[in-house]
């Protein structure tokens, strides 16, 4: 089953245990396929002979100094007048393309040269792109700013919804509230409804952006995803900065390298390891893993981070299939208490095909322990070792609702479903490997599972279900969190359990962005970008399945990291 195991009126799970299966999120669901597995496998295969390649990257000396070179040019455009909206037009140019790494020390002294500063004179199209940089940004920022568009009686001005640029930037900015921001809240439903209106009067191409920003707000994008995209957009703008178009398609070039030698790295453990080799059962999916830590790590620096998430995941999606298709519930108590107990002894009364899982677990996070002490200072394995436990122990309480034929209330479901998802174990493994501000007070909030970590992972297990649910029917399986409203609710009409769902979605999403915003005076701004990734990368991977006009993960994979961008 594609989601969470809750089930009801089910047979046992002896008699089911061959046909049951149920895809972790963090696994990025491409149904159980065969001729989508082949083609997966065949793009992995196509790795093999990318250390040449890599000799070839770093004697690039020449692409090397043209970025160089367009960086200075660029950087020269970029600082001329730093308090001007076509600086923050730049800005946002920037983060659009997927080139803000490049730019990431300049593009802070601007942005914080700027808070406070206020013009009379600034209409809402730059009003809206400076709230929502400084907000994307990490800084305070009120919406105060907008009520000069507002009118006596705390409405927007009328005369406002005839300024097209304006309302399309209102309603980015809009993406970034939180749910006690009325002023937000409003500038969403305004724009939204004059920009549907306005689409009727505009010509094919304006009205296909229109319509673009008020389905998928860029604040929601998957940060790769949005740079390949708007490159390809970008080249066919009248006005567009050729310099700043140039430096995007190299740097896509570049960190599309990277990727790849980072695959073929991952391949190579993965081939070591033999978990797909003699556990038939299970998933062997370690591209489609990589694929998720692009989107939790989009900057190129955190290479080391993108191979050993995937590990994890690679491993989470065997021991996911352990509970889900084939071991019985006294088996799956054993191995739960073997992770437990964290020692090589421990899998000594474990059957020989868990034996093998349980080393690979073990041996993987321990060595990922011996990283972050090596380059960090830290000891963490117990730290580790804990988002195991209690991952293996949410996938038990699963399979007990499983065999007895139980279906959990939606809220029970979604909250152990948080972390089966894989959501604490990714994020704890991404805050220790980043080792950004590792002190006492930050480990402890992290360990404790924050309530910014909850918001990512109900995103991610709600797209998961909504993305799934029809394949999960087609192969007969239930109790995924639409199923489970629509029982609780006593709701028998699967579109309105999907209308829910989705509303569900979107007030995580203002969950979401209050805790980024009040998590950034306690943790690293590194993790709390990982947890606003994870969201965003949870709905490129599980739409396609909601919503047959966008990518799959199968178009994801080809785009982002096989085809040239040229």
């Amino acid at each position: 089953m594609a989601g969470i195991l809750g089930a009801c009126l089910l047979p046992s799970a002896a008699s089911s245990a061959k046909w049951r299966r149920r895809d972790t999120p963090l696994a990025a669901n491409l149904t159980a396929n065969s001729h989508n597995s082949r083609n997966l496998h065949g793009c992995f295969a196509s790795f093999s002979s990318l250390r040449e390649h890599q000799v070839h990257l770093e004697t690039d000396y020449s692409t090397e100094t043209r970025i160089e070179e367009l960086k200075k040019r660029v950087q020269s455009t970029l600082c001329t007048d730093i308090y001007s909206t076509r600086t923050m037009t730049i800005i946002d140019t920037i983060q659009q393309l997927g080139i803000s790494h490049q730019f990431e020390d300049q593009i802070e002294l601007i942005l914080e040269r700027n808070i406070g500063i206020t013009n009379e004179e600034d209409d809402l199209f730059s009003t809206a792109l400076r709230f929502r940089l400084f907000r994307q940004g990490g800084h305070t920022v009120s919406t105060d700013v907008f009520h000069k568009f507002m009118d006596k009686n705390g409405r927007f001005k009328e005369s406002m919804s005839k300024d097209l640029r304006g309302l399309l930037s209102l309603h980015e900015a809009s993406y970034l509230s939180t749910k006690d921001e009325e002023v937000l809240l409003q500038a969403m439903e305004f724009s939204k409804e004059h920009l549907q209106r306005q689409m009727l009067h505009l010509n094919p191409s304006a009205a296909r952006d229109v319509g673009l920003t008020l389905e998928f707000p860029r604040h929601r994008r998957m940060v790769r995803a949005e740079a390949r995209n708007h490159i390809r957009a970008y080249g066919e703008e009248s006005g567009r900065a050729m310099d700043m178009l140039e430096l995007a398609n190299l740097d896509f070039d570049l960190v599309q390298s990277q990727h790849k030698m980072e695959i073929a790295m991952l391949r190579s453990w993965w081939k070591e390891l033999g978990l797909a080799e003699k556990l038939s059962f299970a998933r062997d999916r370690p591209l489609e893993c990589f694929l998720w830590t692009v989107g939790l790590f989009p900057d190129p620096r955190f290479s080391t981070c993108r191979i050993e998430i995937a590990k994890t995941v690679a491993i989470l999606l065997v021991i996911d299939d352990v509970y889900d298709i084939h071991g019985s519930l006294e088996e799956l108590v054993l191995f739960t208490n073997a992770v437990k107990r964290w020692e090589i002894e421990a899998m000594e009364d474990l059957p020989e095909y868990m034996k093998i899982c349980y080393m690979a677990l073990y041996n993987t996070t321990n060595e990922i322990g011996y990283r972050v002490l090596k380059e960090h200072g830290k000891c963490i394995i117990s730290e580790l070792r804990k988002t195991w436990v209690d991952l293996c122990e949410g996938f038990l309480i699963e399979s007990r609702w499983y065999n007895s034929r139980i279906v959990p209330n939606l809220e029970e479901y979604v909250s152990n479903g948080v972390t089966t998802a894989g959501t604490y174990m990714a994020l704890v493994h991404a805050f220790y490997l980043m080792g950004n501000k590792i002190n006492k007070e930050s480990s402890a909030l992290v360990n404790s599972c924050p309530k910014l970590f909850t918001s990512a992972g109900r995103l991610l297990r709600l797209w998961d279900d909504l993305g799934t649910a029809k394949d999960e029917q087609e192969r007969g399986d239930v109790a995924s969190s639409m199923q489970c409203f629509m029982k609780e609710a006593g709701v028998a009409s699967e579109e309105e359990g999907r209308l829910h769902i989705r509303k569900l979605i979107h007030s995580a999403w203002l969950d979401l962005n209050g805790e980024a915003f009040a998590a950034t005076s306690t943790l690293p701004r590194s993790i709390v970008d990982v947890a606003l990734n994870l969201a965003r990368a949870s709905q490129a991977m599980y739409q396609h399945g909601d919503d047959e006009r966008v990518p799959g993960i199968k178009q994801h994979i080809q785009t982002l990291l096989m085809d040239p961008i040229r």
